[in-house]
């Protein structure tokens, strides 16, 4: 069956600003250069590129306060939120091209305004090797992009829980996450007190990527926004290296396409992220590639025509 889907706009954000190590501000380029845009088009979709958004320059400085680069995090989410509300306000699905993590605080708390002023259920797919639930007394780097699940959560500095008008922007409940392998010790017992929904590597290995993702997806139904956060590093390293926080034991090629499938059989996608793709530590943009070739899958290409 072929699913139809609402026009799509992508918008690349060129910052490495919450990241550990520089050259994700060279992902939406390295995403275009893939093929992104035809790729989306070739699965009869409509497909705009409202180019990138403007933001500071990354000042490469200490944390302050447990926070490194805040203001300017600040300052990139809300063009993020900004442009976001834009779209899906227009009947648009906005697609982030990121850049670093820390780019889904703007990007989900302006999904989760929409989902609240259309009546809406949310459900937030995190594909990553990281749980992202650091706080700044947490964190053993300062850096932003492992803080972005606790932010939307409420638990972070105003200026960044505070998007959309409502603190917390969402609640741990709505949040299910896929592929996790790196936890620092103190957001384990921080996961662990709030109930974060986490599909960890143990997990998948025992019950098999199918019966993880069925779990994941449960409760949705026609009236749920399914938004789906993918920071490449849920992908195993041998098969994609650009990235700056690689963690060995990764998903696989043929599980990453099953959780595209699967999003796809779903038909509630209604907005993206990708994010953390580095071509300064890639091979022949073969990170990127491999991306674009999982959102086709996203977008409903498979190998056969499936009821």
């Amino acid at each position: 069956m072929q699913r139809s889907y609402p026009p799509v706009s992508i918008f690349g954000v060129p910052t490495d600003i919450g990241a550990s190590k520089r050259g994700a501000s060279m992902g939406p380029e390295a995403l275009r250069v893939a093929g992104l845009v035809d790729a989306i088009a070739a699965r009869g979709v409509d497909v705009r590129d409202v180019g990138d958004v403007s933001g500071p320059r990354n000042p490469v400085s200490a944390p302050v306060d447990g926070y490194r680069h805040l203001d300017e995090v600040t300052a990139w989410n809300r063009s993020v939120f900004d442009v976001s509300t834009r779209e899906l306000q227009a009947g648009r699905m906005p697609i982030l091209l990121g850049g670093d993590h820390c780019l889904a605080i703007g990007s989900i708390a302006a999904v989760a305004a929409h989902c609240r002023s259309m009546g809406k259920q949310l459900r937030v797919l995190w594909l990553d090797a990281h749980a992202d639930f650091n706080t700044h007394e947490l964190t053993p780097s300062g850096n932003i992009h492992g803080m972005p699940v606790a932010c939307l959560c409420g638990m972070g500095p105003t200026v960044l829980t505070g998007f959309g008008g409502i603190t917390p922007a969402i609640s741990p409940d709505q949040v299910r996450q896929i592929g996790i392998r790196s936890v620092d010790p103190g957001e384990k017992r921080l996961v662990q007190e709030h109930g974060l929904d986490i599909y960890d590597m143990r997990y998948i290995d025992e019950v098999g990527m199918r019966r993880a993702m069925e779990e994941a997806l449960e409760g949705m139904d026609a009236n749920t926004h399914l938004h789906v956060s993918f920071d490449v590093d849920m992908l195993d390293p041998a098969i994609a290296p650009g990235t700056g926080t690689r963690v060995p034991g990764g998903v696989n090629y043929r599980e990453a396409q099953l959780i595209m499938e699967m999003v796809a059989d779903s038909g509630c996608l209604g907005s993206l992220d990708l994010v953390e793709i580095n071509p300064a530590l890639d091979r022949r943009n073969a990170t990127a590639k491999l991306a674009v070739d999982l959102v086709e899958s996203l977008f409903g290409k498979s190998t056969l025509m499936r009821d």
